[in-house]
């Protein structure tokens, strides 16, 4: 736990812990579930700022966090990938 982590409050923590189990599941190569938590991610982060649960400066982060992992994501899935035994 670093010395920002003291100052966020329970909402910015669920963002984390969110981006956590993303980050883990992508290492482990389970895609369709580092799908669903973009998705579980996109969908907090939204009713977080409706609500005003997040500080703007916050929100604008996690905003930019969430463009990184989209484009990371994006075509990272089971469905695309090739059995290794066929050839191009």
């Amino acid at each position: 736990m670093g010395l920002t982590d003291l100052f966020k409050n329970k909402y910015e923590k669920k963002l984390d812990e969110i981006l956590s189990e993303m980050q883990m599941n992508m290492s482990n190569n389970y895609k369709d579930n580092a799908q669903k938590n973009l998705a579980e991610f996109e969908s907090a982060l939204t009713r977080f700022k409706e609500q005003g649960r997040i500080k703007e400066k916050s929100a604008a982060k996690y905003e930019d966090t969430l463009q990184v992992f989209q484009e990371r994501l994006k075509g990272y899935s089971h469905k695309d990938q090739k059995p290794y035994w066929t050839k191009d």
